[in-house]
C-alpha cells in the first residue's frame, strides 16, 4: 500500500487504495479463471478428443492419398504392359501372346480395393 505524507496528517491516498484495489482484483479474477480452466476435467478431455480427432482424421487422408497414389502408379503400369511392346491393347505381343482387350476392369478393382482400406481406415478411427 502507498501512503501519502502530506497536509492529511499521513494518511493513505484514497485515489491510490482504490487504484490497488481495482489491480488486485484483476489479478485475482485471471488467477480464479486460470484455476477454473485446469480444475474444468470435461472441458480438457472434450478439448483432447477433439485434437485426437483432427489427428486421426489427418493420418486417415494421408494414408488415403498415399494408397490412391500408390493404386494410380500400378494401374498406369499395368496400362502400360498391357499396351505391350506394340503400344496397342488387344493385339498379339512380340512373342505372340494376346493381350487383354481392356485395363479398365484392373482400374475398377483398384479403385474398389483404395475406397475399401479408406471405409476400414475411418471405421477403425472412430473406435479408437
Amino acid at each position: 500500500m502507498s501512503e501519502k505524507n502530506g497536509s492529511s496528517g499521513g494518511k493513505p491516498d484514497i485515489a491510490a487504495l482504490r487504484a490497488e484495489i481495482k489491480q488486485t482484483r484483476a489479478e485475482l479474477g485471471e488467477t480464479v479463471q486460470a484455476l477454473a480452466a485446469k480444475a474444468d476435467v470435461k472441458a480438457r478431455a472434450k478439448e483432447s478428443v477433439e485434437q485426437t480427432k483432427a489427428k486421426v482424421l489427418a493420418q486417415a487422408a494421408e494414408a488415403t492419398g498415399k494408397v490412391t497414389g500408390a493404386v494410380k502408379g500400378a494401374a498406369h503400369a499395368a496400362t502400360e504392359r498391357v499396351r505391350g511392346a506394340n503400344g496397342r491393347p488387344g493385339e498379339p505381343a512380340e512373342d505372340g501372346a494376346r493381350v487383354r482387350r481392356s485395363p479398365v476392369g484392373l482400374a475398377v478393382v483398384l479403385v474398389g480395393v483404395v475406397a475399401a482400406v479408406g471405409v476400414i481406415l475411418i471405421v477403425r478411427g472412430r473406435r479408437r
